[in-house]
Parts: C-alpha cells; sequence; structure tokens
C-alpha cells in the first residue's frame, strides 16, 4: 500500500466510476502477489515453472475477466465466450509467472517514482491518458485523477475499490515487461545494405520462361515408399514436426429428427400464424411475441433481399411463405416498399483473361472474348458458352453474379450494368483490370427498397421423439465393448452417420462439425480412458453421440505412423523429382524441344513479375527454390532442374528489371526493423514459454 499512499499524497480531480470498469477491463491481474495454498494433485490445473495453479487460483483470475467482459459488454458471457476466456485467464498466468521468472533473473525493476510518474506525471499511462479526459478541452486532464483518489474513490463500491487497486498494482509489472520488450527491440538493428537488398527483393521483377514437369506427371502406385524411407525422412526433419498432445476418435451420430407428428404439429402451428400475420396490425410486436428471431426492421435493396423473394413481384402487406429451409419455417411479410433507395441489378458474365500483361496476350483475350460474343448474338446459349469458357468462379453457374449493390463491382463493369435500360446481352465487351467480360444484365438497375418482417420458427422434435433417438444411441454404447464392436455396428446399420477425427486437442470446444462438444474432448483426455473405449453417449446439439478412442499422441515429435500419409507424400514426391531430374539433367535444345523429349507432361510457360520477395512464379506457385534460381542466374542463362514444392523446373531468365533505389532509405530500415523487432519479441516469448515446462491439467475441470 506504501505506493498508492504515495500516489494519493501527490494527487489532487474527478472523473465517473465508468472510467473503471474500461481500466479494469484493459489490465487484468497479471502479477498479483497473492499467497498459493497448495492442496493435492486434485485441485491442481497446472504447472507453469515450477509453480503450480490451483482451481481456486485460476478461478479467481477468471472471476476478474468474466467481470471486466461484463463490464465492458453489459451482459455475462456465453459458454462459448467463457472457453475463449478461459484461454485468455490461462495465457495470462503463463506471462504472470513464467515472465515474472525471467524479468527478475535479470535485475529488471520498476522505483516507486516510476509508478508515481505513471498515474501523475510527465509519462501517464495511456489508459490513464485515456480515460481522464476533461470533458471541455477534451484533452487528458492530471487534476481529474488527483481528485477521482483523492475524492471519489474511497466513496465508490468496493468492486470499482478493487479495479483501481488491480490496475494500479499491475503498472509496475507491466512496465517490467515493456522494459524487456524494449531491450528485445532494440537488439534488432539493419544496416542500409539489408535496407538496399529488401528493396530489390521486393521491387526487382523478372521474366522467366521454364518448363515445368509436375510430380503427379508420375503416378504415385508407380513409387513404393519403405518405413525405412519414411523413419529416415522424419528423423532428417524432425523439427518439421513438432506436435502436441492429442487424440483420435471414430465416432457414430444419431440424429434427432422431427417424426411426422412433430412436423405435422408445427406446420398447423405455422398455417395459423400465416392467417394471422396476415391482419396483424403492429408487425414488430407480431415477430417479436411468435418468432424465434427478433424484428429487425432493417430495410433492404433486390440485391440483399432473402434468396426466396429475389426475383418476386414483391407487393407491401403481402405474406410470402411458409418456407422451409434448414430445419425452419420461415413467413414473410412485406411491410413497406420504397422507392430511390439503394441501387441494385442482377448480371451474368463471362470472362476471358490476358495470359498477362503483354500487348499480345491482352489482344489474344480480347479477340477470343469477341468471337464468343458474336456466337452469342448468333443464338449460342449463354450460360453454356459461359460454363465452357468462363475464366473464374461464376462458369459452373452459367456466369451468374446473382444480384449486386450499387459500389460492390469495379467502375467500368458497373457503368455498364447499372446503365443498360433493359435486361439482355450488352452489344460490346466490358474490359476491366481482371479481363474482358461478356455482359447479360438479368435484372436492370432498380432503386426499390423493402422492409420486411420475417417470423422464423425451428421445427423442433418432441420429447418422445428424443428418447426414441437416445434410446438407440444408448443401445449402441451398451453392445459395443470396443472399437471394433462400434465399427461392427456402423456396418451392420447404414442408417448411422460415421465421423473420425483426428488430432483433436485438450482444448478443442468442437470435433469436426459436432459443436460444443466439450464433453466429448474430456471423456477422449480422461486418464481413465484407454485405447479401443467406448464412451457413453454425449448429446450434441440435435444428435446424439457414442465415440471410441482410437488413439492417443504425446507432446514431442510425430511418430511415422502418426504422420504416415504426409511423409509418404513428401518422401513420393523426393522419389518422383529423383527420376524427373535424371531425364532432364543434361538435356539440350530449346525449353520446348526438353519438353517434347520428356512427354506431354511437360508445360513451357512464361512468367512476369517474379519477385525474391514474392517467391511465387505464375503458373507453379509459390516456390522459393524455384524463385531463387531465377535471381541467380544472368540475362539469357538456364539454370540445372530444380527440385520445387510441386514439381521439377528448369529456368531460363529471359530479363530482369531492376529498380535502382537511390533515396533515403531510413523508412525501409523502419519497416524492417519494425517487422523483426516483432518476430524477436514474439520468439522470446515463446522460448520462455518453452523453458517453463507448462504442464496444462484444466481438462480435469473444463
Amino acid at each position: 500500500m506504501a505506493l498508492i499512499n504515495k500516489i494519493r499524497e501527490k494527487s489532487g480531480v474527478a472523473v465517473t466510476i465508468i472510467a473503471l470498469a474500461i481500466l479494469s477491463f484493459i489490465l487484468i491481474d497479471m502479477f498479483g502477489t497473492q499467497s498459493r495454498l497448495f492442496g493435492g494433485n486434485e485441485n491442481v490445473v497446472g504447472e507453469i515453472a515450477g509453480e503450480k495453479i490451483t482451481i481456486q487460483e485460476f478461478e479467481e483470475a477468471l472471476n476478474g475477466m468474466k467481470q471486466n467482459y461484463a463490464s465492458q459488454t453489459g451482459r455475462q458471457p456465453s459458454e462459448e465466450e467463457m472457453g475463449a476466456l478461459r484461454e485468455q485467464t490461462w495465457s495470462t498466468l503463463i506471462l504472470k509467472i513464467a515472465y515474472k521468472k525471467e524479468l527478475d533473473r535479470l535485475g529488471i525493476t520498476v522505483s516507486d517514482d516510476e509508478l508515481v510518474d505513471m498515474v501523475q506525471g510527465n509519462n501517464v499511462h495511456p489508459v490513464i491518458q485515456q480515460t481522464f479526459v476533461n470533458p471541455q478541452t477534451q484533452q487528458f486532464d492530471r487534476s481529474l485523477v488527483v481528485k477521482y483518489l483523492k475524492e471519489d474513490l474511497p466513496r465508490s463500491a468496493p468492486e470499482q475499490q478493487a479495479a483501481w487497486f488491480n490496475f494500479e498494482n499491475n503498472l509496475g509489472p507491466e512496465r517490467e515487461v515493456q522494459k524487456y520488450n524494449n531491450l528485445i527491440r532494440l537488439s534488432s538493428y539493419v544496416t542500409t545494405a539489408e535496407a538496399k537488398r529488401f528493396q530489390a527483393e521486393t521491387n526487382d521483377k523478372a521474366v522467366v520462361k521454364y518448363v515445368y514437369v509436375p510430380y503427379f506427371a508420375i503416378s504415385d502406385s508407380a513409387v513404393k515408399v519403405t518405413d525405412d524411407q519414411l523413419q529416415a525422412y522424419l528423423d532428417k526433419n524432425k523439427e518439421r514436426y513438432k506436435v502436441e498432445e492429442s487424440r483420435s476418435i471414430e465416432y457414430v451420430t444419431v440424429a434427432v429428427k422431427p417424426s411426422k407428428d412433430d412436423s405435422t404439429a408445427v406446420q398447423k402451428e405455422i398455417n395459423d400464424l400465416t392467417r394471422q400475420f396476415a391482419s396483424a396490425e403492429n408487425d414488430s410486436l407480431f415477430v417479436n411475441a411468435n418468432s424465434d428471431v427478433p424484428f429487425l426492421g432493417s430495410v433492404v435493396n433486390a440485391g440483399a433481399l432473402p434468396d426466396r423473394l429475389k426475383g418476386q413481384n414483391l407487393a407491401k402487406d403481402k405474406i410470402y411463405g411458409p418456407y422451409t429451409e434448414n430445419g425452419n419455417a420461415i413467413i414473410y411479410k412485406v411491410t413497406e416498399v420504397r422507392e430511390n433507395g439503394k441501387a441494385a441489378a442482377r448480371a451474368s458474365h463471362i470472362l476471358i483473361k490476358p495470359e498477362n500483361q503483354t500487348p499480345e496476350a491482352k489482344a489474344a483475350a480480347k479477340k477470343k472474348a469477341e468471337d464468343l460474343l458474336a456466337k452469342i448474338k448468333g443464338g449460342a446459349d449463354f450460360a453454356i458458352t459461359a460454363a465452357q469458357n468462363g475464366q473464374d468462379g461464376t462458369a459452373a453457374n452459367g456466369g451468374d453474379l446473382g444480384y449486386f449493390s450499387e459500389g460492390a463491382m469495379v467502375a467500368p463493369f458497373e457503368k455498364a450494368v447499372f446503365g443498360a435500360k433493359s435486361a439482355g446481352l450488352l452489344p460490346n465487351l466490358v474490359e476491366t483490370e481482371f479481363g474482358y467480360h461478356i455482359v447479360k444484365v438479368t435484372d436492370p438497375r432498380s432503386t426499390r427498397n423493402y422492409k420486411i418482417a420475417t417470423i422464423i420458427r425451428n421445427i423442433s422434435s418432441s420429447d418422445e421423439t428424443r428418447d426414441v433417438a437416445f434410446r438407440r444411441a444408448d443401445e449402441i454404447a451398451g453392445t459395443a465393448k470396443n472399437l471394433e464392436d462400434l465399427r461392427a455396428a456402423v456396418a451392420k446399420d447404414k442408417s448411422l452417420v460415421k465421423g473420425e477425427a483426428k488430432s483433436v486437442r485438450a482444448t478443442d470446444r468442437s470435433v469436426n462439425n459436432l459443436m460444443n462438444a466439450r464433453e466429448l474432448v474430456r471423456w477422449a483426455f480422461s486418464k481413465q480412458t484407454e485405447k479401443g473405449d467406448v464412451s457413453p453417449v454425449f448429446e450434441v446439439g440435435d444428435q446424439y453421440v457414442v465415440a471410441a478412442l482410437v488413439d492417443k499422441r504425446e507432446k514431442g515429435y510425430a511418430k511415422v505412423n502418426d504422420i504416415r500419409e504426409e511423409l509418404t507424400a513428401a518422401v513420393r514426391n523426393e522419389e518422383k523429382a529423383k527420376r524427373i531430374m535424371s531425364k532432364l539433367n543434361g538435356a539440350s535444345g530449346t525449353l520446348e524441344q526438353i519438353a517434347a523429349k520428356f512427354g506431354p507432361e511437360a508445360v513451357v510457360r512464361t512468367a512476369t513479375d517474379v519477385t525474391m520477395a514474392g517467391s511465387n512464379i505464375e503458373g507453379i506457385g509459390y516456390d522459393p527454390l524455384a524463385t531463387g534460381a531465377v535471381f541467380g542466374l544472368k540475362q539469357g542463362a538456364r539454370s540445372k532442374p530444380v527440385e520445387g514444392e510441386t514439381g521439377v523446373v528448369i529456368l531460363e531468365l529471359q530479363q530482369l528489371n531492376k529498380i535502382n533505389f537511390t533515396g533515403n532509405f531510413d523508412g525501409v530500415k523502419k519497416q524492417i526493423e519494425t517487422t523483426r523487432s516483432g518476430r524477436t519479441e514474439g520468439s522470446a516469448f515463446q522460448l520462455i514459454k518453452e523453458k517453463s515446462d507448462i504442464k496444462d491439467d484444466r481438462i480435469k475441470f473444463f
């Protein structure tokens, strides 16, 4: 309390109690000095740097998190949000204990004078600056801090006093961490030579021609991989295969689906609601009284309408539905129609992209687009032509872009579509930064907007239906004594849905698409659960789950069987590379001649705008080895075969456009320093965590 008294002695003004909520939310109890009374291991949630964390201590820290969350949001956290708060609490305890030991070892401390300075001196803490602001000047006012400490704080509620004391107690530890991070940050230094190299790697661009043979040119079945090869590869690259503790499970689900009687009852209720909705005088009250989702009342254009209403001629006060979607019955009512709102339109297109940005490539793409446009004008089906020739993700849908609002598309495309007076094929191509578009307007520009009232009712199952599903799952759990029995049950009953989840972590709250499956995860990590064991029945949403433990993986390095598929693919590619390179080594002639000698799988292409920093080559993808080989060549020179990420490539440097930057490099140095220091700071924290021998047993409690 010496510090608190010293601050108050030097203090003197005012701010509302609300400020404390902000302060307590931002700074939680990271470095409290409470004594620890450790009980038995049954009360221990984990161990950090030799210090055990009891469930009582963890809950105390978690309650602080919950209070901060509630003061910030005005509500208590949901169960899903509680999972995130538990993770934050655990991270905070790691920081509190592991970091503190390192700070003490280095002798990093904060004096009382520094702490006073952080509250009311020349280096006031940012949170205090942001909170104690004079309403007239909109500037930080020290007198408000003083008044608060001397007059307001002693009269405030106990929880608000606790929040301020918590904040005060954390000022020193936070400054200690800041000092440590500053030491780390100042260890990063960037020379002018490094800045020049960075500029070159970022801005120098190469044009490269290459022959590329993908690994899939050789079938997987043609390459046999032995266990000895897998083990040798793993031994050589084991640092790439560090793993955390995890579990693998197989499971079956019995879905709880509404029966015919359930659906009939809901349908009768929905039909009654539909009739009542049509004559309701207050739509918002009616929706809030009868819908599972509250009334929103937002105004939308044609592009933002629910899919069921798009393309319909909507009229005010008319009912649409009921519709059945994803287990819900939905009724729409148009409560208002407005003109001159935000515009929307619907169109389809066929995009033809140039292979590169050279004039020749652009001319070729334009010629192809013009030919296709002529065919469509002559009677060719637009959707089929789009599916066969479109070069973006809309091709599979016949080029349909759906409805879109003004401002959603690039300017030339939007101008063409929103400028059309009627639906139909636009007579001319539209050129954008992406290429050449053949455009068909499906629904021309409309500024009509709508307010829609929506009733959504879940088609739920009755208790009797749920009981039937549970009894079925319980029978499986009762008769399956091991993993093989569970597999046999699935083979016998084809209506059961089987799932498999590998590498489930102790902190996971979901398993594949099974959301909120925390109890299932806890069972898998229980010390009593052995490989092959079958679980009891777990209720996860609208389904019952029975699982079997397939495998346990401990923290450390992966074993061959843990990652057999991944290792096999890597070793197989190495073997394929050797075979491909043996055929390409010593090959002569043009790249086209080399490709012809290899076979039809070899591809010859030209890539532009290749940068060292990007490490991406058009037609190959991300490949730092191949990119490095490009910038190691002289213009006109050719590389030896390079074993890349996805295939073997021979590269020929066509042109290198160097940017000879002669300006001031201070800005570049600062950019590199910022990136490097942040990475170094993060690496230091990770190293401290690794050296702290952290044992996480929270799974026993949460």
